[in-house]
């Protein structure tokens, strides 16, 4: 599977999109990571609060940047399209915040790994599921 995802990164049908569904998910990435040592180090949140603030914050940017440009050919134009996609990603993500906090819980519980490198393996793993429900329902590819 994974080696079927890096080879349909560079070949495929959907290729260029997916390179930049991935481009903006590690922008969003970076973003989570840095709030979310924010919210836990500067401003005493739990990490698992703290995820779940940083996560819905980079939900929306992700949804700016990826009607913007990653699927910039079927992009929610117009106010109510835009808002309409902005709830789809939403009802997505927010499906797989559940996946991407039990990784993490579990990486920092169990393998007492650091919450920031534990929640960058969660982002990673439930990124494809984001990308398969959000292309195909969000912006309907």
């Amino acid at each position: 599977m994974i080696r079927s995802f890096l080879r349909s990164l560079h070949d495929g049908p959907f290729a260029r999109q997916l390179r930049r569904f991935v481009i903006v998910g590690a922008v969003a990435a970076g973003v989570q990571l840095v709030l979310l040592w924010a919210f836990v180090d500067s401003a005493g949140l739990h990490y698992l609060l703290g995820a779940l603030l940083a996560i819905e914050i980079t939900i929306v940017l992700s949804y700016v940047l990826n009607n913007a440009w990653t699927f910039q050919r079927s992009q929610n134009t117009g106010t109510v399209d835009y808002l309409v996609g902005l709830l789809k990603t939403n009802v997505v993500r927010g499906t797989a915040i559940p996946i991407q906090i039990a990784v993490l819980f579990s990486i920092v519980e169990w393998a007492h790994a650091p919450y920031l490198v534990a929640n960058g393996i969660a982002i990673v793993l439930s990124g494809v599921y984001r990308y398969v429900l959000d292309a195909r329902w969000t912006w309907g590819t």
